[in-house]
């Protein structure tokens, strides 16, 4: 697990947002920090942030990456640091690999790198959406495709890492774990079908 799915998966947007001074309503909304901002505007969520009137919106890392204008990997570092995290220490959550082995099949790398297709061309799909439909303003019925970036971002970042990163015992491990079930043929199919739609 990276670096950057440790720290989506143990601290929430709105934990780094008290931590570096925001103070959210009881509707999580803050003064945007990003621009001229007199009455909240700013939606802190458990996985992202939204602001309705500059449209500044993203997860943790990116948060403190704008607020100290730092890189994604320095900010990952500042909230592993602030937040007490370990970095070489996995959550409780993080996916049970089996020990290395000796190396990989053919087979094997042609269904790690379709995993990585299907998932990479759905993660596309995810980050178009949420900028294309996000919502103009606070009384803007979401966009279900905006909900739905929202919702499967931080899922499929996940996934994507544990399947490109990692030794190729781990990523073979996670990509037959994958494909032991249908939701990975699924998200495919629904790609697919999205594209040609699109292209029509």
């Amino acid at each position: 697990m990276s670096l950057y799915q440790k720290i989506k998966s143990a601290i929430t947007v709105r934990q780094v947002g008290e931590m570096y001074g925001m103070e959210p309503d009881r509707h999580g909304m803050v003064c945007c920090p990003f621009h001229s901002d007199s009455d909240p505007s700013m939606k802190l969520n458990e996985s992202y942030y939204y602001c309705f009137a500059c449209g500044a919106n993203g997860d943790a890392i990116d948060l403190t990456a704008k607020l100290f204008d730092l890189n994604p990997r320095q900010a990952a570092e500042k909230l592993a640091s602030d937040f007490g995290l370990d970095p070489d220490k996995p959550p409780a959550s993080a996916i049970a690999l089996p020990p290395p082995k000796s190396g990989l099949t053919d087979e094997q790398w042609a269904d790690i790198a379709y995993c990585l297709r299907v998932l990479t061309d759905y993660l596309d799909l995810l980050h178009d959406w949420r900028e294309r439909y996000k919502p103009a303003s606070p009384e803007e019925p979401h966009d279900p495709r905006f909900e739905e970036a929202l919702h499967m971002t931080e899922t499929i970042e996940h996934l994507t890492d544990c399947v490109a990163f990692g030794t190729p015992q781990q990523k073979a491990a996670a990509a037959a774990q994958l494909l032991s079930g249908s939701y990975l043929l699924m998200l495919e199919e629904r790609t697919d079908r999205l594209a040609l739609a699109k292209c029509a």
